[in-house]
Order: structure tokens, then C-alpha cells, then sequence
């Protein structure tokens, strides 16, 4: 599939998170051919996963199809959803790469009507919401999903539910037979874009390792405060679907630990912030309870903590939270910490309590297969023995996504540089 035309000037970004689209609307939109790689059936990352952007508090949906209607229109752009890359040769200005595709057993025919959805019976988690909920087996990843295309879950295929599917879409746009495809790009540079994962807070045993029903993750605090998330928006106890009055949230969760995360990610400090101001709005009458290191709200992002900080609603405690338990009976969470204020051992019950986990680079576990340098917690480094390939991005460091969007065009312009050197 190398473009004859443009040659090795093409470019190939690895990820469809909010670095990945910027990078490749940037190469783009200065001439570049581009091919965009997704794993997801869907593109936008985890930003399409979050409810609002701080420190302006609006909803990301507004950005995201800004992008995408600029890929719409660009003929420069082809991208590949469920997709990975699995091998890269050469150097730059010539790279081979082969992709392998999974069959998202639905094709192009797809109208998003859903009727596949209403035909199926089996339900599977939603990845989406973090298993917070479950879908059918034929569904479309989320309400804003682009492409707008349903997939069917490999969980049915060959079963009798999979030809009640099929006989269901009256567009003929269900393939049971599809099958993994590989295909082959021609590229002159590479930028490697596949964000971040959320550290597993199931590995934070003092925590509750992840057994504790009312003690989530930031990100699945993200979800629960969305429209189109589990709840509808409204913040629940998951054990109950309980009303939220008292929440917690306990910052460095697992972060600036030797036994779990060394670094500090920057941004969930923020983040904890904001998600205080989604339950407070909710409910007036609701306390906030931040537990907390040392705040680090830096530069234009510190009129936002003082701002939070100021609502008499919010108490922020400095102290590194020892161990959480949670009452089988009642749902209650127990926080327990020593005020380094006071010096006093502090004891106090939540409905809800919200682990501030942090950023693990997605190429810790997903390395690029080629000849690429990284530190010691699997961030790419700047710096690479095989020039032509560049990581923007989370992959890089934990950065918010203004941040994201300044280093994707940064690597935009150095893949073109690098397809120039011939």
C-alpha cells in the first residue's frame, strides 16, 4: 500500500488518542500522506472517555469533532481502526511496516442504526466505561464514536445468536466471516502515539487491591460523571447505585512509591479537583475530602486549585493515606491518616472514595517492534538510535492534553524532516 506519489514522504502515526490526531492533522494539513493506526474500534483515546477538560470545565466531545470533521476532509489522511502494528524494518525515509487488522465482523455497510444491538441477547463489559456496565454483544463503542460504526463481539461468533444478528440488519452489513487481515506500508517516518493506561489500583493492596466496591479509580470517576456514561451522569455508589454525600480522594495512589509508581504524573492533583466540582454541582450538599502529598497545580493551572480550594465544601488534608477498609454491610469506606498538620491519626467514613492513580506509558507494555530507547518506567525517550521514529505524546511523559497536543505537533515536524533526508 505505499503511496506512489508521495514515496517515502509518507508518514504512519501509531495511535488515535488526541496526540495521535493532532500529530497526523498537522502532517497532513502540510502536505503529507498520512496513515493512522488505532487498536480501538474508535478514535480519540481515553479523551473520549473523560467528562470535562479542566481548568475551563467543558466537555471534550467539542474537540474531538472538530478533529475529526478535519479528517473527514482531508483526503491526505486514511486511518485503520482495530489495528496494531506488528513488525518495522528499515530506516528513515524508508520504512516497511506490516499492520495486522481484527475483524470487527461488521463492514462498511453500517448505518449505526442499532437493530443489531436489539437483536442480541448476550451482554459483555464495556470496555468503555472501564467494566463499570455491561453491552450487548453487537454495539456501537460509544455515542460519539467515529467511525459511527457498530462492532459484534467475537464472544458470539459461530453461535446461532450471530445468524439472529445477521438476519437482523437489513443493510447486509454483518460479516461472521471476516477474518484478521495483515497488509504491508511503505512509510518515511514513524510517530509512535499510543498514550497511557492507568495504573492498576487492584495492585495497591492497602487500598483494597481493587475489592472494595465503592473505592474506584480517577477514570472510572470520569465515567460516572459523564451523560452518556454508566449512571447517566448522575455519581452513584456502585455497590447500590447510593447516593454520594461524603467522598474522598487519595492522591498519589500508588504513585511516588518504589513499590508501584516512582515518578509523580503531574496531572492528578488536577484531575481531583476537577472531578470535586462534578459531584458538588450535583449535589449541593455533598463534602469533598482530598488527601494529599503536596498539591501540584503549576502556572495558568493555579487559579483552578485556588478556586476549588477556596469552596468551603472541599477540605484538603496533607497527609499520604494509609490503609482503606470498607464495611460489608453498609458500603461504608474507612480512610485512615496521619494529619501532618496536626501530627494527629485521623479516622473518617465516605460513601465513595476515588484513588488518584497515575499515567503508565502504553509503550511499558506495548513496545514499538523496532530498534527504540526508553527509560527506566518505559517512557520513549526523545532521543532514538533509529532516527525517523518519534514518540509524542503520554508515551514520552505524563502530560495534560494541551500539553499532548503541543507535542504531537512537535513530532509532527520532525517526521517530516525526517522523510526529507533522502
Amino acid at each position: 500500500m505505499a503511496d506512489s506519489l508521495n514515496g517515502n514522504r509518507s508518514i504512519l502515526v501509531v495511535g488515535g488518542g488526541m496526540s495521535g490526531l493532532s500529530a497526523a492533522l498537522e502532517a497532513a494539513e502540510a502536505g503529507s500522506q498520512v496513515y493512522l493506526v488505532e487498536k480501538e474500534p474508535y478514535l480519540g483515546g481515553r479523551v473520549a472517555r473523560m467528562n470535562q477538560y479542566f481548568p475551563k470545565l467543558c466537555p471534550p466531545n467539542c474537540g474531538l469533532e472538530i478533529n475529526f470533521r478535519r479528517i473527514k476532509g482531508n483526503p491526505l489522511i486514511r486511518f485503520f481502526t482495530m489495528a496494531e502494528v506488528e513488525k518495522i524494518e528499515g530506516q528513515a525515509g524508508n520504512f516497511d511496516v506490516v499492520i495486522k487488522t481484527r475483524p470487527r465482523y461488521i463492514n462498511e455497510k453500517c448505518t449505526g442504526c442499532g437493530l443489531c444491538a436489539s437483536a442480541a441477547e448476550t451482554e459483555i463489559s464495556n470496555v468503555f466505561n472501564y467494566g463499570l456496565d455491561k453491552v450487548k454483544a453487537a454495539y456501537l463503542p460509544h455515542e460519539f464514536a467515529f467511525p459511527m460504526r457498530y462492532v459484534l463481539a467475537p464472544e458470539v461468533i459461530g453461535t446461532p445468536e450471530a445468524e439472529k444478528i445477521k438476519a437482523a440488519c437489513p443493510y447486509d452489513a454483518i460479516d461472521t466471516a471476516m477474518q484478521p487481515e495483515q497488509f504491508d506500508l511503505k512509510v518515511g517516518a514513524i510517530i509512535w502515539a499510543t498514550g497511557w493506561e492507568p495504573y492498576a489500583a487492584e495492585k495497591i493492596i492497602y487500598y483494597g487491591g481493587g475489592k472494595h466496591k465503592n473505592v474506584i479509580s480517577n477514570v472510572m470517576m470520569e465515567r460516572l460523571a459523564a451523560f452518556n456514561g454508566p449512571t447517566g451522569g448522575k455519581i452513584t455508589r456502585p455497590s447500590d447505585g447510593g447516593e454520594v454525600q461524603k467522598i474522598a480522594f487519595i492522591q498519589c495512589a500508588g504513585s511516588r512509591d518504589e513499590n508501584h509508581l516512582p515518578y509523580c504524573s503531574g496531572i492528578c492533583c488536577l484531575a481531583s479537583l476537577k472531578q470535586s466540582t462534578y459531584l458538588l454541582e450535583q449535589n449541593p450538599q455533598a463534602s469533598v475530602s482530598i488527601y494529599y502529598i503536596d498539591i501540584r497545580a503549576l502556572g495558568k493551572y493555579e487559579d483552578f486549585y485556588m478556586k476549588v480550594q477556596a469552596d468551603e465544601r472541599v477540605t484538603l488534608i496533607k497527609g499520604k493515606a494509609g490503609e482503606i477498609t470498607e464495611d460489608p454491610a453498609t458500603g461504608m469506606v474507612t480512610v485512615q491518616v496521619e494529619d501532618q498538620a496536626t501530627g494527629k491519626i485521623l479516622k473518617e467514613q465516605y460513601d465513595l472514595v476515588v484513588l488518584a492513580t497515575g499515567m503508565v506509558p502504553s509503550s511499558a507494555s506495548g513496545k514499538v517492534p523496532a530498534d527504540v530507547s526508553y527509560d527506566d518506567n518505559g517512557f520513549i525517550l526523545s532521543t532514538q538510535p533509529t532516527a525517523g521514529i518519534i514518540g509524542a505524546g503520554c508515551v514520552k511523559r505524563p502530560v495534560d492534553v494541551s500539553s499532548s497536543v503541543q507535542d504531537a505537533t512537535a513530532a509532527a515536524l520532525k517526521a517530516i524532516q525526517a522523510t526529507c533526508r533522502r
